[in-house]
């Protein structure tokens, strides 16, 4: 269930945390939002949450997600937001293969804001990022996870 502004920002920490480390699994990044509170607004919020990712925890938040074409393996909050963000991915077959292709490359899943795209436009984006070298495809994983942050911070807290 969504807390409204003014619960997130009164809220203890401690039953805050689960709801931004579904958003994205970053224990700083979860300290950073939370050490901002109050938030005089939404728009404030989504500011406070648009910070750079290091290298290590771009890999830690990857791990927290699930292949897209897959479905998550967990229960709960973060898991049922995978699943509606994937809910346009019907090509789960041809995932396998171009998921393959992308790990051995990168040594990493595949990364992106899938919420509102097609498994086609899915597909296409991952084609064209195995063109990329390791260092820049981490980077734009990197703002993947950051546009996916700010999907469920939106859903998590509400006006």
């Amino acid at each position: 269930m969504p807390l409204t502004l003014t619960d997130f920002n009164t809220a203890d920490a401690g039953d805050v945390r689960p709801a931004l480390t579904a958003c994205l699994a970053v224990p700083r990044w979860a300290d950073a939002i939370l050490g901002h509170r109050p938030y005089a607004n939404l728009d404030a919020l989504r500011a406070a949450a648009d910070l750079p990712l290091s290298s290590d925890e771009i890999r830690q938040a990857m791990a927290a997600h699930p292949r897209i074409g897959e479905k998550p393996k967990q229960q709960g909050t973060e898991a049922d937001w995978s699943r509606s963000e994937q809910s346009g991915v019907d090509n789960a077959d041809e995932f396998a293969a171009a998921n393959a292709q992308y790990e051995a490359k990168f040594g990493h899943v595949y990364l992106v804001c899938a919420s509102g795209r097609s498994g086609d436009e899915l597909l296409k984006i991952l084609q064209e990022r195995l063109g990329n070298d390791p260092a820049t495809e981490l980077g734009v994983a990197g703002q993947e996870l950051l546009k996916i942050a700010a999907l469920r911070l939106a859903k998590a807290v509400t006006a």
